[in-house]
């Protein structure tokens, strides 16, 4: 049976916590739980610079060992996109509650499909965490719930170009660009940035959200902030000459190209349309930095798994209730809700 968990003790380790993700992650729950929070990553030197160990996520004996030594760590926020589900097998089989920041669709079921074990074990694994999946996820929950069971949900994503994301993101982003789809392009307005035109990309939600909220029918858009840009990578998609970004050397460059490329501001806005017959219910949230709004979602997770009882096994963001008001907590960080 699932258990319910009280809340959890001891330390967090942040597995990239001196990243574009964890360093907002590290920080936040440094304020909130002093002297319980161990930042790590591959560079050693960073790692101690912080107070923390070295991790790395792709030695699955040495992050063991890690845990061994530290003893006490009872949740792991990991802040980097490992191959395979083999750290979070590691963390849930030990009782170790995880909050994953992780992005693709592949790997986000293998951890899913680790449920009956981090239930027996009493452990909570929180997935789609972050903007896109994650505040896409809750918006969609509640817009679904206003409809009374949507028939159809369309998530519209904006991403500033000015952003230096971490090379996990940008590595991502472009293996989405090579993916492709069957949707269409939509214009609409996102709030701060007007009327836009978003194009149908791989974001894991769109799957995740037709198993977690029945909903038949979900697509995901994207676009940047930076019009140019926007039409510019979306036009090589539809030219087809991003099919074939699937080599080592292809993506390698690809994603040394779009570290580079600063050619807007860093705000963000997601909105999620949900449609019923002629009902038809719309929210979206906008603010400043995509890495830091998924650190502070992630961090504000860890909170509630330390001060809220929450259901043992592996669940979405959505699937929480614990986690229902984040839009409004975030609003303390800067990002707004709008209709």
């Amino acid at each position: 049976m699932t258990t319910v968990n009280s809340g959890a003790a001891g330390r967090v380790l942040v597995v990239g916590g001196y990243g574009a993700v964890g360093a907002t992650v590290t920080s936040t729950l440094a304020k909130w739980f002093p002297g319980r929070v161990v930042p790590s990553g591959r560079d050693e030197v960073r790692a101690r610079r912080l107070g923390g160990v070295r991790v790395d996520a792709g030695d699955p004996a040495g992050f063991r060992q890690v845990l061994d030594e530290l003893g006490d760590v009872s949740v792991v926020a990991l802040c980097v996109e490992p191959e395979d589900a083999g750290l979070a097998r590691i963390c849930l089989e030990r009782g170790i509650h995880l909050v994953d920041v992780g992005a693709t669709h592949r790997l986000l079921e293998e951890v899913t499909e680790l449920h009956g074990l981090a239930a027996a074990a009493g452990a909570t694994a929180v997935l789609s965490v972050g903007v896109a999946p994650g505040l896409t996820n809750l918006l969609a929950w509640r817009v679904n719930d206003a409809v009374g069971g949507a028939e159809r949900i369309d998530l519209t994503v904006l991403l500033g170009a000015g952003e230096r994301h971490g090379t996990d993101a940008v590595r991502w982003t472009v293996a989405g660009l090579g993916k492709p789809v069957t949707a269409r392009a939509q214009r609409l307005t996102l709030p701060g940035f007007g009327v836009r035109t978003a194009h149908p990309f791989p974001f894991s939600d769109q799957y995740t959200l037709r198993r977690t909220l029945g909903v038949p029918e979900v697509t995901t858009r994207l676009c940047l902030d930076s019009r140019p840009l926007t039409a510019a990578l979306f036009a090589l998609r539809r030219a087809g000459l991003l099919r074939g970004v699937r080599g080592a050397r292809q993506r390698q460059l690809l994603t040394r190209v779009f570290s580079r490329a600063h050619l807007g501001d860093d705000g963000f806005a997601v909105r999620a349309d949900a449609y019923r017959g002629e009902r038809h219910a719309t929210l979206a949230l906008t603010g400043q930095g995509q890495s830091r709004a998924t650190g502070l979602v992630a961090a504000h997770a860890i909170r509630t798994l330390f001060t809220h009882g929450v259901p043992a096994g592996v669940h979405h963001l959505e699937q929480l209730t614990a986690l229902a008001d984040l839009p409004e907590q975030l609003a303390a960080h800067g990002i707004t809700a709008a209709c």
